[in-house]
């Protein structure tokens, strides 16, 4: 399969680069490499559209100071195994959570330890949105409570949250690499109880949750906020990120227009994960 290569450069590169991959993401680019100057996006070719492109790579609120530059090409397939694995470190979140793949050493120390094969998917724990909700998961209460997973990537926070006791949980996410990523991803760390859905707000029906997760983007959170609230139990917790630090009050006084309380917040480089409770 040929696929659509975009190489970006940018100047300087935060927090510009996360916030182009998150949004190349959203129009079905699959793969990301970063590289000194910027990063390289893939997409295959017959899904990739010139006229989403150049309305993602508008970057409005950058400023005169953001230098950024990007070519496309037409490369044939790749192994894409290969190039994730040569990019994927195990991690540590806070000292409680090891991340790693299937070919690293298991950490014997860890109280939490999640093996992820990201292959085409958002979530490996090394970007500061991933390990903001991870740490705020950590903290939180979940034994025994419903949990929802919303655009799960590869699904450690769905995996992390059954791992703490939460029952049921759900994962979704409207990217079919993401959905079956998940999948491999909850059986590969025994979570095979998980119930992962391909879809988006459109696959909740009757089901409610205690805690409702979203690593999304600014943009989505917005414009689905009020269907997270739905089926958020009374009392229930909604923990959010994906979005810069100056996106916060957007993000906060929405959230407070549909009766949702602020709570707290994490913030890491400029990114930021909020805590919102429903009455």
């Amino acid at each position: 399969m040929d696929y659509v290569e975009v190489h970006c450069r940018l100047n300087p590169m935060d927090p510009w680069r996360d916030i182009l991959i998150a949004q190349l993401a959203e129009i079905g680019f699959e793969s990301f490499e970063e590289t000194l100057e910027g990063f390289k996006a893939f997409i295959p070719a017959l899904e990739y559209r010139e006229d989403l492109l150049g309305g993602t790579m508008e970057l409005p609120g950058a400023g005169p100071e953001l230098e950024m530059s990007y070519q496309v090409q037409v490369i044939g397939g790749r192994n894409w195994n290969q190039v994730w694995e040569s990019h994927f470190d195990p991690v540590w979140i806070t000292d409680r959570l090891f991340v790693r793949a299937p070919f690293h050493k298991p950490a014997r120390d860890a109280e939490f330890e999640i093996i992820i094969e990201p292959k085409m998917s958002f979530g490996t724990g090394h970007h500061e949105t991933t390990s903001l909700m991870v740490e705020w998961l950590l903290e939180t209460k979940l034994k025994g409570k419903s949990l929802l997973d919303m655009g799960c990537g590869t699904g450690i926070l769905a995996i992390l949250g059954a791992k703490k006791g939460a029952a049921p949980v759900m994962a979704i996410d409207n990217n079919i690499y993401a959905y079956e990523n998940t999948l491999e991803n909850a059986e590969r760390n025994g979570m095979s109880m998980i119930d992962v859905q391909h879809g988006d707000t459109g696959v909740l029906w009757d089901d409610t949750f205690d805690v409702i997760l979203a690593n999304i983007t600014k943009n989505i959170l917005l414009e689905d906020m009020g269907k997270y609230l739905a089926v958020l139990n009374p009392k229930g917790v909604m923990i959010l990120s994906g979005f810069l630090e100056m996106d916060k009050g957007d993000i906060v006084a929405h959230a407070a227009s549909l009766g949702l309380h602020f709570t707290g917040e994490k913030r890491k480089k400029d990114w930021i994960a909020v805590k919102l409770v429903k009455d």
